[in-house]
């Protein structure tokens, strides 16, 4: 009914400038004569329509044909335009009753936006200060048709529970409760907004969407520390961690002590200390040493301007103001994978000292040393490639005006 009243609105507001899309979920028999309905009331109305059937995905429902929907949403939106919304008062009550009950924070009880600007699209909800029954008049007295929802009646659905359980209940012992909670959404959205500067204030300070520097976000109050880790792991998700979530993040991984390999795995993602600071991994970083199929030691051939792409990145074979000596071009050179007790005199220093300290002097991630590989011959160390770049071994092959693989990629 709502968004069939929607419908009529706009085409009165500006015919010219809508179309409409019907998203056909495909989870009830009737959901295919629906989608022609709104066709047929849409070519009445001289309006394009869309339909557009989705698959919805195992998992909690409701959720999973909101992530379709707004899929669907994105698939047809054009640039510059704007998805209108029949979202209601009482849509904003339950809305913010639900949140409430599962523990949802400040921004989760501001609830729905009347205009919401996301980084992809913006959504406008015209409707969202009206009351359904202001919704029910205006319908008969224009004489919108409209279609009844059967699943709206089921009460296994959270929201169909909160609508034909709850409320009547609440509203009789308070009135004007829905009226309450919808200005409550609104005192949160002011919350958040105010929350949401002093979060990227915070950001700004401590680190970058994927690090964040532990002895800054010390600096914090617990309450800021906590605020800036949920939305730090939230990143561009709908959702942020629960409470608890963040309690382990904060104990376990962050106060672990400093030789701990302490990991927390949350939402597709790994969290990760090295040293004074926190990482935000993807799976296939954190992950790629387990999936990388090792080979203990091969040959490789280099000549000048010659690309070599191995474990630590792609290398170009370039001439150096010091470098590897001409002669060892287009011989064959032994690369090894370091696997620990290697020493390396580095050169332009005095002696030489442990792979294992120059890599942690290189700050070299503890996931990305498994890219180290030892380039030798005859049992000569010419020099190491590390994500860092490729460093030179001194040895009697050293001559100014050589060569050396430099990182290009």
């Amino acid at each position: 009914m709502d968004s069939m009243l929607l419908l009529h609105l706009m085409s009165y507001l500006s015919l010219e400038k809508i179309r409409a899309i019907y998203i056909d979920h495909q989870l009830q028999a009737m959901s295919a004569d629906w989608g022609q309905f709104v066709s047929d009331q849409c070519a009445a109305l001289n309006i394009p329509c869309i339909v557009e059937p989705v698959e919805v995905q195992a998992g909690n429902l409701e959720h999973q044909a909101r992530t379709a929907r707004y899929q669907a949403y994105l698939k047809h939106l054009k640039p510059n335009e704007i998805l209108v919304l029949a979202h209601h008062q009482q849509d904003q009550a339950e809305t913010l009753m639900l949140r409430l009950l599962s523990g949802a924070g400040v921004q989760g009880l501001a609830a729905m936006k009347s205009v919401d600007t996301r980084e992809q699209f913006t959504i406008w909800r015209p409707l969202l200060d009206i009351s359904r029954e202001q919704i029910c008049q205006w319908t008969v007295q224009l004489n919108v048709q409209n279609i009844h929802d059967p699943t709206n009646l089921d009460i296994h659905y959270d929201r169909a529970w909160c609508r034909h359980e709850l409320w009547s209940v609440l509203q009789n012992r308070y009135p004007k409760m829905q009226q309450a909670l919808s200005r409550t959404s609104y005192l949160m959205q002011d919350a958040d907004e105010i929350l949401q500067q002093v979060l990227q204030q915070d950001l700004a300070l401590c680190g970058t969407a994927t690090e964040l520097d532990l002895k800054k976000l010390a600096q914090l109050s617990t309450a800021r520390q906590r605020q800036l880790l949920s939305a730090w792991m939230k990143g561009q998700d709908i959702y942020r961690p629960s409470f608890e979530m963040v309690e382990r993040l904060l104990h376990e991984v962050i106060a672990s002590k400093s030789d701990a390999q302490a990991v927390l795995h949350w939402n597709q993602y790994y969290y990760v200390r090295y040293q004074q600071k926190l990482y935000r991994l993807s799976p296939e970083e954190y992950l790629a040493e387990k999936n990388q199929s090792h080979i203990s030691e091969q040959t490789v051939c280099l000549e000048l301007g010659q690309k070599i792409t191995l474990l630590s990145g792609k290398y170009l074979a370039e001439t150096a103001k010091i470098g590897l000596s001409a002669s060892l071009l287009a011989k064959k050179l032994n690369l090894v994978m370091r696997e620990g007790g290697e020493k390396i005199h580095l050169y332009g220093r005095v002696g030489a000292w442990p792979l294992k300290k120059a890599i942690q002097e290189a700050q070299i991630f503890p996931w990305q040393r498994y890219r180290i590989q030892i380039l030798s011959i005859d049992n000569v160390m010419l020099g190491v490639f590390t994500p860092k770049g490729f460093w030179l071994a001194q040895s009697e092959y050293c001559e100014v005006g050589g060569w050396q693989p430099n990182l290009i990629s």
